[in-house]
């Protein structure tokens, strides 16, 4: 059921360095590529040599560096073509205001603005600059003809600059990078579809300071709502208490209790084409919340509990839901109690695990649920798993069919 689409190699990149104080950060993002297995060919231009060594990144890359155009590196002195055959990407990190306008403007005075300009492959753009230059008109102009031109741009990040200034214009960090091309490198396979997703647990009031709540720490439902994202949909993730960082492009609402949470949907779910329950809900939550810090006293302590609302099944029943994927954390007779839910509440397609393998831990393991039966899944970081889930709903729409 799933699709045959796989995610982009990055067997091989072109990584090219500017002039600019962030060029020390490329040091940083050559060892971490060459850590993930990708052979990096560095290409800098005259100015960058003034911010970090040619020798600093051969030593970390395990290849020669080239600087000029006119060096004979190559047999038949065409670096500035031959060294785009075969790479998977370009990667310009940082890129100065300057060769952003060489860029766009089609300009190849020296090593890698040629090498861009004759590339056979995707080119993706880093930039880096002192917050004016970076909000100024022709910036923002060549930048728009970049994409415009099919170039991705990763960045700019905000925050306190080399010049003392604070803005937009920093180059963003090497980690952010390396978690940018691979989010570029997977499939699109949800380009222009609206995705709507719950995540993490609720938090149900006792009083001002005590609750029901559960373990879930939310890891399952941010990673999915990445992985939908890379694959270009347009996604709005509705969060329960949780610190995990909202990811990249992903519209996040907070919430707190089951009844927030139903509220969010009801607002959101109306022009949502896919809706993803990964949100641990409370089952039920109390009558009546005190006003008041309750006090300890020896007699017990009853509370009424009454049931909250169950969200999946509401948007199921909608006149027109959403393609609708539910899951379920079971601790026994997993595949059965889930089974049973996926049916009751009338969904095309429920994700069931093992609730003591999977709550606050990195790796997950499902089995899939549909009208054709159980399709298991391996043990996998959260992170691969979202992405095989994402491939596994893309392929069940009814319109991809």
């Amino acid at each position: 059921m799933s699709s045959t689409a796989v995610a982009r190699p990055l067997r091989r990149v072109v990584l090219g360095i500017t002039g600019g104080i962030a060029a020390y950060k490329a040091a940083e993002l050559t060892r971490l590529l060459v850590k993930e297995g990708t052979a990096v060919d560095v290409v800098m231009t005259r100015a960058a040599t003034h911010f970090i060594t040619p020798m600093t990144l051969q030593a970390l890359s395990g290849k020669p560096v080239i600087t000029e155009l006119w060096e004979s590196a190559t047999p038949n002195a065409m670096a500035h073509i031959d060294l785009s055959r075969g790479a998977d990407a370009i990667v310009v990190a940082p890129a100065s205001a300057d060769f952003i306008a060489k860029l766009a403007h089609g300009l190849a005075d020296d090593l890698l603005s040629t090498l861009c300009l004759a590339r056979d492959c995707p080119l993706l753009v880093a930039p880096t600059m002192n917050v004016q230059m970076w909000n100024k008109p022709a910036t923002q102009r060549n930048v728009a003809q970049l994409r415009a031109d099919g170039v991705e741009i990763l960045g700019p990040g905000s925050g306190s600059q080399a010049c003392g200034e604070v803005g937009d214009g920093r180059m963003i960090e090497p980690e952010e990078i390396l978690a940018a091309l691979r989010a570029w490198a997977q499939p699109k396979l949800l380009v222009g579809k609206r995705v709507l997703l719950t995540a993490g647990p609720t938090f149900e009031a006792i009083d001002p300071v005590r609750g029901i709540t559960n373990l879930s720490s939310g890891k399952m439902g941010f990673a999915l709502a990445q992985a939908c994202a890379e694959a270009g949909a347009s996604v709005t993730l509705i969060a329960g208490p949780s610190a995990l960082p909202t990811p990249a492009a992903v519209a996040r609402v907070n919430v707190r209790g089951a009844a927030d949470m139903a509220a969010a949907v009801d607002a959101a779910v109306a022009s949502a084409e896919i809706f993803i329950a990964v949100a641990a809900v409370a089952d039920y939550a109390p009558a009546k919340a005190s006003a008041s810090k309750l006090k300890k006293t020896n007699a017990a302590l009853t509370l009424e509990l009454e049931p909250t609302v169950d969200i999946l099944s509401r948007v199921a029943a909608r006149p027109k839901p959403p393609f609708c994927v539910g899951f379920a954390a079971e601790t026994n007779d997993v595949k059965e109690n889930a089974e049973t839910k996926r049916r009751k509440k009338k969904v095309p397609l429920l994700i069931a695990n093992r609730a003591q393998d999977t709550l606050g831990r990195d790796e997950n393991e499902v089995i899939l649920l549909d009208d054709k039966g159980a399709h298991p899944l391996p043990k996998m970081d959260k992170l691969a798993l979202a992405r095989r889930l994402e491939a596994e709903i893309a392929g069940r729409l009814p319109w991809a069919k």
